[in-house]
């Protein structure tokens, strides 16, 4: 998938180095307080705020994804890579979804609408495989 805007460079803070440490190191995708409650075992005087804005600031650099599935929260993926996700309807769970880029999704939809495309994004919902498993709530 083609990225025509270019990532900012930002002076490499503490705090940041922290937080992106710590997201290059789970596999789930957390919302800015689960960051703070893991960043505050390393540096517990942090605030909340701070993370918060370390979170969006590097989202807004592209070196981290910031995922909104319509809830309360958004959620943070440490990988900036373009791929796609998967969220569970009932207990909010966000997975990678662990299937192939499809680039001429966005060839089509130029054709199709004039627009010219600088990237896409999909997710998928339904029952993450713990809630299949469970009894209705």
């Amino acid at each position: 998938m083609k990225e025509k805007t270019t990532k900012k460079i930002l002076r490499m803070t503490n705090q940041r180095r922290v937080i992106l440490e710590e997201l290059s190191k789970i596999y789930f995708h957390p919302t800015a307080s689960d960051v703070y409650d893991i960043v505050r075992k390393k540096l517990p005087n942090v605030s909340l705020g701070t993370v918060y804005r370390n979170l969006e600031l590097l989202s807004s650099c592209r070196t981290i994804q910031k995922l909104d599935f319509g809830e309360p929260h958004k959620r943070f993926d440490g990988n900036p890579e373009p791929h796609y996700h998967i969220n569970c309807s009932r207990c909010g769970r966000v997975d990678d979804a662990p299937i192939e880029l499809k680039p001429e999704l966005e060839k089509e939809a130029e054709k199709i609408s004039g627009y010219r495309i600088d990237s896409h994004h999909i997710s998928y919902s339904g029952l993450c495989p713990d809630c299949v498993s469970a009894p209705d709530q």
